[in-house]
Order: C-alpha cells, then sequence, then structure tokens
C-alpha cells in the first residue's frame, strides 16, 4: 500500500467512524494502526530525502574543489604557453621540431586590455546593470590605430603543438 492509498483508507475509515457504522475501539485501532504504518512510509522518504541532499552538497562541493583545480592547471598552462612561444621567438624560427612535438607560434586576434574603465572615453563605456567597457568597439578602433586612453591592445601569441 503506497502513502496516497495510506491516506485514503484514513478517509475511509473516518467516514465509517462518523456515519456509526465502527465501534470506538475498532476505531482507535485501525487509525493508529495505519497512522503508523503511513507515518513510517514518510519518514523513510523524509531520510532518503537527507541522503540525497547529503550527498548533492557532497558532490557541490567536490564540483568547485575540481573546478579550483581546473583552474589552476588552466593558469599554469596560460604562463608556459607563454614561455614556450618566446623561446621559440626568441630562437627567430618559425618552427621547431621536437622529438615528440611540432612547435609553430602563430598570431590570434589581438587581446583589448583595459587598465581602468573610469579613464575611458563614455563612448566605449556599455550601460546597463553593469558599467563595462565595450571591447568590440575597443578593438576596432585600436586595431585603426587610434588613441583611447584607459585601453590598449596586446598581443596575443601561442604556440601550436602537435
Amino acid at each position: 500500500m503506497n502513502v496516497f492509498e495510506y491516506n485514503r483508507a484514513v478517509e475511509i475509515v473516518k467516514a465509517k467512524a462518523e456515519q456509526g457504522k465502527i465501534s470506538d475501539e475498532a476505531l482507535v485501532d485501525t487509525l493508529e494502526s495505519i497512522e503508523v504504518q503511513r507515518n513510517e512510509k514518510l519518514d523513510n522518504v523524509a531520510s532518503w530525502i537527507e541522503e540525497n541532499q547529503m550527498d548533492a552538497d557532497y558532490y557541490s562541493k567536490k564540483a568547485k574543489e575540481y573546478e579550483a583545480e581546473a583552474k589552476k592547471y588552466k593558469n599554469k598552462n596560460k604562463y608556459l604557453m607563454e614561455f614556450l612561444t618566446a623561446a621559440i621567438d626568441d630562437s627567430g624560427q618559425k618552427e621547431i621540431r621536437t622529438e615528440n612535438h611540432i612547435l609553430r607560434p602563430r598570431n590570434y586576434k589581438d587581446a583589448v586590455v583595459v587598465e581602468d574603465t573610469r579613464k575611458l572615453p563614455i563612448d566605449y563605456i556599455m550601460t546597463s546593470e553593469v558599467v563595462k567597457p565595450n571591447k568590440k568597439l575597443l578593438y576596432e578602433d585600436l586595431k585603426k590605430g587610434k588613441s583611447i586612453t584607459g585601453a590598449h591592445l596586446k598581443a596575443n601569441r601561442k604556440t601550436v603543438i602537435k
């Protein structure tokens, strides 16, 4: 019998008691029997929900820990890539072949670096709930050679590893 059937059984017993079709002693015994079974089921479901919540909390915490570890490795790779690209550029070669890799630096789209949003001309500010620079417009104008206080282009070179 599921919880909904228990609830329905309680309603039937109550209706019979109101109609006088069941004795007071039988009513108490029947209701106590049904209530205990229903409460046990509800208690078990509540315990199951608590266990699931503990598991969800555990996995959420682990996900945050894994995300932090992944971020560490990504940051480390960023600096290693800068080192690798600078070393190849310093060699004057366009490509270096090692035993395990072919290393070729290449240019990517320059990155817009905003030193101070407050120093940018208003034309380069996007307004919404949060004030933030319009990097697309900044990029276009900086690429054209326009000098903009508070922003500049930064070369974005990386090495392709094959």
